[in-house]
């Protein structure tokens, strides 16, 4: 398998929806990604990893820029 990097706004956003729903699983497979993957961007960004920046305070990513970006990474 090939290894992905991903944007920051990429990985704030799975942090975020992580965090609401409280179910990183679900959220790895929307995106198909590993759960532990996300779990770990979780516990890094409650480590303080990303700086002072807020999930709560971060707007939504465009779905389709997200499905543009997947697809991209998909690729290579």
């Amino acid at each position: 398998m090939k290894r992905t990097r991903h944007s920051k706004e990429f990985k704030i956003q799975v942090i975020k929806e992580a965090m609401e729903t409280g179910k990183t699983s679900v959220v790895a497979r929307r995106y198909e990604l590993n759960p532990n993957m996300v779990t770990r961007w979780v516990r890094e960004y409650k480590d303080g990893k990303y700086g002072d920046l807020d999930v709560a305070t971060v707007p939504d990513l465009d779905s389709k820029h997200l499905a543009n970006e997947n697809d991209h990474l998909k690729k290579y």
